[in-house]
C-alpha cells in the first residue's frame, strides 16, 4: 500500500501529537510511506493563533501540510488531497457510488465523531467545557450505528481500507480516554484491530484519562 507517486521533497506536516485530527494525517502519510517532516505546533501556548501559522490556516487549527508550496488545511481535506495526489484509487474510489460512501463517512468524522468521542475526550484530556454526558451519548448512539454497519464488512466502505477508515480511526480508538467504553462493540473493536494491522500503522500517543486512567 505504498504511494504510487512520490513528492518532489518531503511534505511538511504541522501537527500536535495528542490531536486525533493530526493523527489521521500522520497515519495516512505513514501508511503511504511518504517522506515528510513533522513540525509540532504548541497548542497549549496558542502557537496555532500566531500570525505565522495563521498564514497557513486562517482558522488557526492543526493539521496543515505544505507539499512543495501547496498548502492544505483540515484533516479530511488533507486525506482527500493525499489520496488523489499520491495513492492508488483503492483509498478513494473514483466510481460515484463508492466515492459517495467515502464522503458520507468523512462527513460523520466531521460531525458525530467530532461531537461525540472527540469532544468527550477533549473534556477529560484538555478540560474542554462541553456537556460530557451529552458527548458520551452522541458517541454511544454513533457506535450503535457503526456496530450494525460493520457486522457484514471488514471496513467502512467495502472490504478494503479507504480514507473513511483513516478519518474515523483515531478518536474512536481513543474513545475510552473520553469515558466511552468500546466493550459493547465487538465489530468496532475488530475494525480498529484491522486498521492497526495495516503495514506502517502508527498509533496516537495514549493519555491516561477517562476509562483509560
Amino acid at each position: 500500500m505504498s504511494a504510487v507517486a512520490q513528492p518532489a521533497q518531503p511534505i511538511v506536516f504541522y501537527g500536535f501529537p495528542k490531536s486525533g485530527h493530526a493523527h489521521r494525517v500522520g497515519l495516512f502519510l505513514s501508511l503511504l510511506d511518504l517522506p515528510h517532516e513533522e513540525i509540532v505546533i504548541d497548542l497549549a501556548n496558542k502557537q496555532q493563533k500566531q500570525p505565522e501559522f495563521l498564514e497557513l490556516n486562517g482558522f488557526g487549527q492543526v493539521p496543515v501540510i505544505d507539499d512543495a508550496g501547496t498548502i492544505v488545511a483540515d484533516s479530511n481535506a488533507i486525506l482527500v488531497y493525499l489520496a488523489i495526489r499520491y495513492a492508488d484509487e483503492s483509498w478513494l474510489p473514483r466510481d460515484p457510488a463508492s466515492a459517495a460512501q467515502v464522503q458520507r463517512w468523512l462527513s460523520v468524522a466531521a460531525g458525530q465523531i467530532a461531537a461525540g468521542p472527540a469532544a468527550a475526550r477533549m473534556v477529560t484530556v484538555f478540560g474542554a467545557p462541553f456537556d460530557h454526558d451529552r458527548t458520551k451519548a452522541i458517541a454511544d448512539a454513533l457506535f450503535a450505528i457503526m456496530e450494525r454497519h460493520l457486522t457484514d464488512r471488514l471496513f467502512l466502505v467495502g472490504n478494503g481500507p479507504t480514507i473513511a477508515d483513516i478519518a474515523g480511526y483515531s478518536y474512536i480508538a481513543h474513545a475510552p480516554e473520553g469515558g466511552v467504553s468500546l466493550a459493547p462493540y465487538p465489530h468496532i473493536r475488530a475494525w480498529l484491530a484491522r486498521i492497526e494491522a495495516l503495514p506502517r500503522f502508527v498509533a496516537m500517543p495514549a493519555t491516561k484519562a477517562g476509562l483509560a486512567a
